[in-house]
């Protein structure tokens, strides 16, 4: 009966520790998540290559054949449409919600000619969108995000140092902005 209780209390006190901790260790880690980082560069709307060092926001390039850029966009008022074109050895794209989550990812050689073409938009900017498509869109992929709210990674390959133009001006040519019709 006594180490019965006395495990509870020791439970208990360790409990409570550790929510203290966490509670007070809490602001070291606000505002270093993905998203937070993607937000402090530069603008919207427009894709951001990486360099090997890390910059004011703590993100960086560190793969020696990938070469990345990165996108935060807004659907509130209007559709994402991401493009690039190019030729590149190897290329992707993730894009992540707000709170980091992957709401869609898809390379080269599941894209259609292999180019970038894709729209992100609300579910009711989908429908219609879909209700009467513009023909600019006949070959876009359109998929639907429930945040307003996200960011794109793009990444490139360049396995030689003879692919680093190649790369380097698909990424600055890719876009990402707010569609109009």
């Amino acid at each position: 009966m006594r180490s019965t209780l006395f495990a509870i209390l020791v439970g208990l006190f360790g409990a409570a520790l550790l929510h203290i901790i966490i509670v007070l260790a809490l602001p070291q880690f606000t505002g270093r998540d993905a998203y937070t980082r993607v937000l402090g560069l530069l603008e919207m709307d427009s894709f951001f290559p990486l360099t090997a060092e890390p910059g004011v926001t703590g993100l960086d390039n560190s793969d020696p054949y990938l070469r990345t850029a990165v996108c935060s966009f807004s659907i509130a008022e209007a559709p994402a449409r991401f493009i690039a074109r190019g030729t590149v050895p190897f290329w992707s794209l993730a894009v992540f919600d707000s709170n980091s989550n992957e709401v869609f990812s898809m390379n080269d050689h599941t894209a259609v000619n292999g180019s970038l073409d894709l729209v992100v938009a609300t579910p009711i900017q989908l429908v219609e969108l879909r209700k009467s498509p513009p023909e600019t869109l006949a070959q876009s992929i359109m998929i639907e995000m429930k945040d307003d709210e996200g960011y794109a990674v793009l990444r490139a390959l360049a396995p030689l140092d003879s692919f680093e133009e190649q790369v380097r001006n698909f990424l600055t040519e890719s876009s990402c902005e707010p569609f109009r019709r």
